[in-house]
Order: C-alpha cells, then structure tokens, then sequence
C-alpha cells in the first residue's frame, strides 16, 4: 500500500504538481486544522497568501452528529430536505458563528480576509472522508465568484475525486486508493494538529 509520510512531504508533492501557477494571482485557502500544515509549505512555495476557511455543521435538534446544514462566517447552508424549526436553525447558527469568530480571531487576528473574487482559489485539506466540509468550502468559495477553483489533496476515494471534479475546475490528488476507510491510513504519522500550529504556521505568512 502506498504511504504518505506527513504533512509535510504532503505539502511538498502537492506543490511539485501545482507549480505552474506559481506567482499567479491566487489565494491558498486551507481546510483548519488538519488543512494548514498541508496549504503552508504550498503557499510559501506558489508566493500566494494562505487563507483558511471556517465552516462548522449545524447538527440536528435530535441528533446533533447528523448535519443539517452548515454554517461559515457569512452566511447559512441548509439542506432543503430536512424539516427543523426555523427558530433552532437561527438560534443555532448564531451560536456556531460565534464560535467560528473567535476562532478566526485566534487564527488570524484581526486581519480582514482576503476576496477571492476573480482569483485563483486553491483548497488544500489533508485528505478527504465523507467530503461534506469540502463540499460546504466549494459552495461558500462560489458565492465570491473567483476565476477558477482548484482542489489538492494528498487522498481521497475514488468516488470523491468523481464528485468534486464536476464541482472544481480541478482536482490534484496524490494516492486514491481502491479501499479508503479513512484518511490516517494511508500516512506514516497522521496527528492532531493543534490550534498553536495552525497559529504559527498562518502568523509566519503575514
């Protein structure tokens, strides 16, 4: 089975493959926190600025592990099938965003983000399982109407890279391997990456 070290040696592959666009004018956008190691070393190396995206689930009053939408810094997604009261959603986003706003804050202190109108986007997370936050991420890049959206990953089942090739101008993925249970399986050293990394690694780029 082929491995990936860490997400390091992630961040350097998927570089190699995306260097034709470096000095354009581009944003890298990573997926916190797993996201960041990964979209670091990419934007340092493609002169881009490195942006993350913070995108929560909002869970269902019965069962809060089953998402019924999802929620970003400006705006609401539901999924239209699913019939909750409209009080809970709003009580619930408001509750969500405000978490996301302090931890903006504690990622990036008080810079603005920056628009993604008319750039190059590029999304790096450390993999993709069920998808549903890339998805989420695709959506909310979208609404800013960028010049082309481009989607790197270290893995990913074969079914999603299917998915999110109909979603994104492109997607860069390393391994996609036949059986995918989940993306720690297929690195050497796959840990937490904590808040205090995610702080460094975005303070070093100002």
């Amino acid at each position: 089975m082929e491995m990936i070290r860490n997400r390091e040696e992630a961040a350097e592959l998927l570089a190699d493959r995306l260097e034709q666009y470096k000095g354009q004018d581009g944003v890298v956008l990573a997926i916190p926190r797993g996201g960041v190691p990964v979209a670091a070393p990419i934007a340092k190396r493609l002169h881009m600025p490195l942006e993350v995206m913070l995108i929560k689930k909002i869970g269902h009053p019965a069962n809060p592990e089953y998402a019924i939408g999802s929620v970003s810094l400006d705006s609401i997604t539901l999924d239209p099938t699913i019939e909750v009261p409209q009080e809970y959603v709003i009580a619930e986003a408001a509750r969500v965003r405000e978490s996301l706003l302090k931890k903006y804050k504690l990622f990036m202190g008080d810079r603005k983000p920056v628009p993604l109108k008319d750039k190059l986007v590029i999304i790096v997370d450390d993999g993709i399982a069920t998808g549903k936050t890339l998805m989420a991420t695709i959506d909310e890049v979208k609404k800013q109407e960028p010049a082309k959206i481009i989607v790197a990953v270290p893995v990913a089942p074969q079914a999603a890279i299917q998915r999110f090739s109909q979603e994104a101008d492109e997607v860069i993925c390393l391994l996609v391997p036949p059986f995918f249970q989940a993306v720690g399986q297929f690195y050497e050293e796959f840990g937490q990456t904590s808040d205090e990394e995610v702080i460094e690694l975005l303070q070093y780029q100002k």
